[in-house]
Protein backbone atom coordinates (compact mmCIF):
# COMPACT_ATOMS: atom_id res chain seq x y z
CA UNK A 1 0.00 0.00 0.00
CA UNK A 2 1.47 3.58 -0.93
CA UNK A 3 0.28 6.20 0.42
CA UNK A 4 0.80 10.22 -0.50
CA UNK A 5 3.22 12.20 1.21
CA UNK A 6 0.27 14.33 2.30
CA UNK A 7 -1.47 11.71 4.65
CA UNK A 8 2.35 11.87 6.85
CA UNK A 9 1.37 15.56 7.17
CA UNK A 10 -2.50 15.60 7.73
CA UNK A 11 -1.48 13.41 10.67
CA UNK A 12 1.34 15.77 12.32
CA UNK A 13 -0.90 18.14 12.22
CA UNK A 14 -3.62 16.52 13.46
CA UNK A 15 -1.41 15.18 16.36
CA UNK A 16 -0.11 19.07 16.64
CA UNK A 17 -3.78 20.01 17.14
CA UNK A 18 -4.18 17.87 19.83
CA UNK A 19 -1.77 20.32 21.87
CA UNK A 20 -3.30 23.71 20.54
CA UNK A 21 -5.25 25.86 22.70
CA UNK A 22 -6.16 28.08 19.90
CA UNK A 23 -6.81 27.48 16.21
CA UNK A 24 -3.56 27.07 14.49
CA UNK A 25 -3.19 28.73 11.03
CA UNK A 26 -2.03 26.59 8.43
CA UNK A 27 1.74 28.78 8.08
CA UNK A 28 2.51 28.02 11.61
CA UNK A 29 2.21 24.25 11.08
CA UNK A 30 3.80 24.49 7.86
CA UNK A 31 6.62 26.48 9.88
CA UNK A 32 6.92 23.85 12.32
CA UNK A 33 7.20 21.05 9.92
CA UNK A 34 9.18 22.93 7.93
CA UNK A 35 6.94 21.39 4.68
CA UNK A 36 5.37 23.60 2.09
CA UNK A 37 3.12 25.89 3.41
CA UNK A 38 0.55 25.77 -0.12
CA UNK A 39 0.74 22.10 -0.28
CA UNK A 40 0.17 21.82 3.37
CA UNK A 41 -2.94 23.94 3.42
CA UNK A 42 -4.26 21.96 0.65
CA UNK A 43 -4.01 18.43 2.86
CA UNK A 44 -6.02 20.68 5.71
CA UNK A 45 -8.11 21.57 3.04
CA UNK A 46 -9.40 18.18 2.55
CA UNK A 47 -9.08 17.42 6.48
CA UNK A 48 -11.89 20.19 6.57
CA UNK A 49 -13.85 18.54 3.74
CA UNK A 50 -14.10 15.51 5.46
CA UNK A 51 -15.07 17.32 8.79
CA UNK A 52 -12.11 16.23 10.77
CA UNK A 53 -10.98 19.93 11.03
CA UNK A 54 -12.39 23.23 10.95
CA UNK A 55 -11.07 26.30 9.79
CA UNK A 56 -11.65 29.50 11.47
CA UNK A 57 -11.74 33.00 10.34
CA UNK A 58 -10.29 36.00 11.76
CA UNK A 59 -7.11 37.97 13.55
CA UNK A 60 -6.97 34.31 15.53
CA UNK A 61 -8.31 31.85 13.29
CA UNK A 62 -6.84 28.77 11.97
CA UNK A 63 -7.12 24.79 12.39
CA UNK A 64 -8.73 23.00 14.69
CA UNK A 65 -10.04 19.70 15.14
CA UNK A 66 -13.80 19.10 15.23
CA UNK A 67 -13.87 16.28 17.70
CA UNK A 68 -11.95 14.30 20.07
CA UNK A 69 -8.76 13.32 19.25
CA UNK A 70 -10.25 9.61 20.30
CA UNK A 71 -12.90 9.85 17.85
CA UNK A 72 -10.51 10.52 14.86
CA UNK A 73 -8.60 7.69 13.18
CA UNK A 74 -5.94 7.62 11.19
CA UNK A 75 -7.90 5.53 9.01
CA UNK A 76 -10.33 8.85 8.42
CA UNK A 77 -7.08 11.05 7.87
CA UNK A 78 -5.95 8.52 5.05
CA UNK A 79 -9.63 8.02 3.23
CA UNK A 80 -9.48 12.47 3.80
CA UNK A 81 -6.49 12.78 1.91
CA UNK A 82 -6.11 9.83 -0.42
CA UNK A 83 -9.62 8.54 -0.82
CA UNK A 84 -11.49 5.74 0.32
CA UNK A 85 -10.49 2.94 -2.76
CA UNK A 86 -9.89 -0.04 -2.13
CA UNK A 87 -5.76 -1.20 -3.12
CA UNK A 88 -6.82 -3.84 -5.53
CA UNK A 89 -9.78 -3.89 -8.03
CA UNK A 90 -10.08 -7.16 -9.92
CA UNK A 91 -10.47 -7.27 -13.50
CA UNK A 92 -11.23 -10.48 -13.86
CA UNK A 93 -8.26 -11.15 -15.69
CA UNK A 94 -9.33 -15.06 -15.25
CA UNK A 95 -12.13 -14.09 -17.69
CA UNK A 96 -9.27 -13.47 -20.87
CA UNK A 97 -7.21 -15.32 -22.54
CA UNK A 98 -6.91 -18.88 -24.65
CA UNK A 99 -8.03 -20.71 -21.32
CA UNK A 100 -10.50 -18.20 -20.33
CA UNK A 101 -13.42 -19.18 -17.77
CA UNK A 102 -16.67 -18.28 -19.40
CA UNK A 103 -18.35 -15.30 -17.06
CA UNK A 104 -21.04 -17.43 -15.91
CA UNK A 105 -18.84 -19.97 -14.51
CA UNK A 106 -17.26 -16.95 -12.38
CA UNK A 107 -20.26 -16.84 -9.83
CA UNK A 108 -17.92 -15.67 -6.69
CA UNK A 109 -14.51 -13.96 -6.31
CA UNK A 110 -11.40 -15.71 -7.36
CA UNK A 111 -8.74 -16.37 -4.82
CA UNK A 112 -6.55 -13.62 -5.67
CA UNK A 113 -9.69 -11.29 -5.16
CA UNK A 114 -10.46 -12.35 -1.99
CA UNK A 115 -7.11 -12.66 -0.55
CA UNK A 116 -6.47 -8.96 -1.67
CA UNK A 117 -10.02 -8.02 -0.56
CA UNK A 118 -8.89 -9.64 3.47
CA UNK A 119 -5.58 -7.56 3.29
CA UNK A 120 -6.84 -4.75 2.37
CA UNK A 121 -9.57 -4.96 5.01
CA UNK A 122 -7.19 -6.04 7.74
CA UNK A 123 -4.69 -2.71 6.86
CA UNK A 124 -8.06 -0.75 6.85
CA UNK A 125 -9.13 -2.61 10.50
CA UNK A 126 -5.34 -1.60 11.59
CA UNK A 127 -5.55 1.76 10.71
CA UNK A 128 -9.20 2.02 11.61
CA UNK A 129 -8.39 1.46 15.97
CA UNK A 130 -5.62 3.86 15.96
CA UNK A 131 -6.68 7.39 16.86
CA UNK A 132 -5.41 10.53 16.73
CA UNK A 133 -5.02 10.63 20.91
CA UNK A 134 -3.47 7.47 20.85
CA UNK A 135 -0.47 8.49 18.38
CA UNK A 136 -0.42 11.67 20.59
CA UNK A 137 0.62 9.65 23.28
CA UNK A 138 2.87 7.66 21.62
CA UNK A 139 4.29 10.99 20.67
CA UNK A 140 4.70 11.80 24.68
CA UNK A 141 6.26 8.25 25.14
CA UNK A 142 8.83 8.98 22.44
CA UNK A 143 10.06 12.48 23.42
CA UNK A 144 8.99 12.73 26.69
CA UNK A 145 6.04 14.35 28.64
CA UNK A 146 7.18 17.83 28.11
CA UNK A 147 6.82 17.79 24.02
CA UNK A 148 3.35 19.14 23.68
CA UNK A 149 4.16 21.82 26.39
CA UNK A 150 7.00 23.04 24.19
CA UNK A 151 4.79 22.86 20.98
CA UNK A 152 2.07 24.56 22.58
CA UNK A 153 4.62 27.44 23.89
CA UNK A 154 6.21 27.40 20.12
CA UNK A 155 2.55 27.74 18.75
CA UNK A 156 1.33 30.41 21.15
CA UNK A 157 4.61 32.78 20.04
CA UNK A 158 4.48 35.88 17.86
Amino acid sequence: MKMSGGVEWALHCCVVLTAADQPVPAARLAELHDVSASYLAKQLQLLSRAGLVASVQGHAGGYRLTRPAEQITVLDIVEAVDGGAPAFVCTEIRQRGPMATPAEACTAPCAIDRAMRAADEAWRQSLRDITIASLARNVTGDYGPGVFTGIRGWLAAP
